[in-house]
């Protein structure tokens, strides 16, 4: 019951925080639209998709890359989340939450967990736009993808979490930021398919289907059909055991970076 109540306490702290910060939800749906209203008519004139083997059912571009900036809203905010976390062990809250007599891992995924249901309205709301624009999903797909989403905003805000427990100083983060967002969604087939990449360079298609941001992108595009793709499935589970993990090993207070904070 406790443990219940530090949740709810976390989520809505974080609802709060959402709310407060009105123009967050707007800059969350920037980047996608931007992408799905301008640079997909560039993307498909350049790529020559009509319909894209071997996903016969994407009859557009734009219905194609919907899943990918699905993809894209999780990994900032993952990536937000875990700017939060570092200014809020600058100010003093996060040592005092860590200090309470709950088990780490379960604050630790608490806050996780908060960040990932963000991610989801926010993916949501860009569904919406999406439809209403002219993509076409299958009713059924905006409940098969809530579980890829979920497990993915969960899988990149593990990755955010680790990230925050590396990073000593605030001041330090935007830089790591762009070394992680910007290879993490080119490197992927967000915006292109694996196929297309490997006409032009088989080495950088076999590196993007290592990236696990790839996986959790095909996972989504894959539940957005209400279909699933296991693999993909497998690799993303795998990926946020070993992000959580490591994120958890980093807020130790002996052996992680909170050492000296804790």
């Amino acid at each position: 019951m406790t443990a219940l109540i530090a949740l709810r306490a976390i989520l809505h702290r974080e609802a709060l925080r959402f709310v407060g910060q009105k123009g967050r939800l707007v800059a969350a749906m920037v980047r996608p639209l931007v992408w799905l209203f301008i640079f997909a008519a560039g993307f498909r004139a350049a790529l020559g998709l009509s319909i894209t083997p071997p996903y016969q059912t994407y009859i557009t571009y734009e219905t194609y890359i919907v899943p990918g900036l699905l993809g894209m809203i999780c990994l900032f905010n993952g990536m937000q989340s875990s700017l939060s976390l570092v200014y809020d062990r600058e100010m003093g809250s996060m040592r005092l939450l860590l200090t309470s007599p709950l088990p780490r891992w379960w604050l630790l995924f608490s806050k996780l967990l908060a960040g990932t249901v963000v991610s989801l309205l926010q993916c949501m709301a860009f569904l919406g736009i999406a439809a209403l624009w002219g993509v076409r999903v299958p009713p059924l797909g905006f409940l098969t993808i809530v579980p890829a989403l979920l497990l993915s905003g969960l899988m990149l805000g593990a990755l955010g979490l680790l990230l925050s427990s590396l990073i000593q100083q605030l001041e330090n983060f935007a830089g790591v930021m762009n070394f992680v967002i910007f290879p993490m969604f080119f490197l992927s087939s967000a915006l292109y398919p694996l196929w297309k990449m490997a006409e032009a360079s088989p080495a950088l298609a076999t590196a993007c289907a290592l990236n696990p941001f790839t996986q959790a992108v095909e996972m989504i595009r894959f539940a957005l059909y209400a279909q699933a793709n296991l693999p993909a499935l497998g690799w993303t589970l795998l990926a946020t055991v070993i992000f959580g993990a490591a994120a958890l090993w980093g807020y130790d207070p002996v052996r992680g970076q909170m050492k000296a904070k804790a």
